[in-house]
């Protein structure tokens, strides 16, 4: 008897075991099915919050659903935000479901990943706001040099539009936790293309240069008629 009690011990175990993980493992499945509903609600929340105030609009005149459009994308950055709110919850749904299956490692990785989803969003509506105030300040710009009749004057415009969207986009990066790499390549790449662009002038392209110049900056020249007199 004692030898049949010695047998069955490790099966007592194990169901032991089954019993008291059975019910974390109910926990963590309705956890998760109440993770996704929050989910869905909110995505539906967030992009109908956005376009009542017309933040696809902004989006739209920024440039960003053209720039995503033409990538593949088949969705708006409004429905990328929703996107991004849909599955922020959804890891934080993950993550406490892993963490009443006392699943720590599992649950410390699913958070460094939720703590990094916000900062994508704040990084989408950089480039939103961003890229709207570019495009205003190169509008703006451009419209100036032709009213005082300055040559080259949507040149300038592009210009002035494609620095700042440099700089909002190092912004976005820097929020993401990414700018350091990035900004130190963007320098290197910045500092190459301007010394092509001296060496080049240097070498080449005086007299362009020297057309631009007179162009944007005209040198009023004296009359050699007045000097002889």
């Amino acid at each position: 008897m004692e030898r049949v009690d010695m047998m069955l011990e490790p099966v007592r175990v194990f169901l032991v075991q089954i019993g008291e993980f059975f019910p974390k493992v109910l926990l963590a499945l309705g956890i998760l099915l109440a993770g996704w509903l929050v989910a869905k609600a909110g995505k539906f929340a967030v992009e109908k919050g956005l376009r009542l105030v017309n933040f696809h609009v902004l989006t739209e005149r920024a440039g960003l659903d053209e720039f995503l459009q033409q990538g593949g994308g088949r969705t708006d950055t409004t429905g990328i935000l929703g996107l991004l709110t849909y599955w922020l919850v959804i890891l934080a749904a993950l993550m406490i479901a892993f963490n009443s299956l006392g699943l720590a490692h599992v649950t410390d990785l699913i958070g460094r990943i939720v703590l990094f989803v916000p900062k994508v969003m704040v990084a989408v509506l950089i480039l939103a706001f961003g890229a709207y105030f570019a495009r205003f300040i190169g509008a703006t710009l451009t419209v100036y040099c032709r009213s005082v009749g300055l040559e080259d004057a949507e040149i300038l415009g592009r210009l002035a539009l494609y620095a700042i969207i440099v700089f909002v986009v190092l912004i976005a990066l820097d929020q993401m936790g990414v700018g350091d790499i990035i900004r130190q390549s963007f320098l290197i790449i910045l500092s190459a293309v301007a010394f092509a662009l001296a060496l080049a002038f240097g070498l080449a392209g005086q007299k362009r240069a020297a057309d631009l110049l007179e162009r944007w900056w005209p040198v009023d020249k004296p009359d050699r008629g007045e000097d002889r007199t």
